[in-house]
C-alpha cells in the first residue's frame, strides 16, 4: 500500500489517490481505472461521503464524487495525498493525472 496501513481498506485508499490525481470520478470510472468490481468502489465512496470526506454531485445518473473542502482536515489529507501521488511510478502518473474525457461524435 503506498501509505502503508494509515488508510485501509485497499480500495478506499486507490479512491482518494484517484481522487487527489483527478479532482473527481465516478464510481464505474474508478473500478475502470483500477479494474476492480464496482460494488467495492460504491460502498467505499458511500462510506468516504458518510464521513464528510467527499461529496456527490448528481449529473444525470452518475453520481461525480469530489473532496469537500470543508472536511476538518481536508488540508491534511491533500498534503498527503500529494505526497502519494509524488512517488507513485511515473508512467501510473501520467496516466492517472491526465483527465481523459470523450465526446460523442456526431452523426
Amino acid at each position: 500500500m503506498m501509505t502503508g496501513n494509515l488508510i485501509t481498506p485497499k480500495t478506499k485508499e486507490l479512491i482518494l489517490i484517484y481522487l487527489a490525481g483527478r479532482k473527481e470520478g465516478y464510481a464505474r470510472e474508478i473500478a475502470n481505472y483500477y479494474k476492480m468490481s464496482l460494488s467495492p468502489v460504491q460502498n467505499q465512496l458511500e462510506h468516504l461521503e458518510n464521513s464528510g470526506i467527499i461529496y456527490g454531485k448528481h449529473s444525470g445518473k452518475t453520481i461525480i464524487y469530489r473532496f469537500n473542502q470543508r472536511y476538518p482536515y481536508y488540508k491534511e489529507l491533500i498534503k498527503l495525498l500529494e505526497k502519494v501521488l509524488l512517488f507513485l511510478p511515473e508512467s501510473e502518473k501520467v496516466k492517472l493525472l491526465v483527465t481523459r474525457k470523450t465526446t460523442k461524435k456526431k452523426r
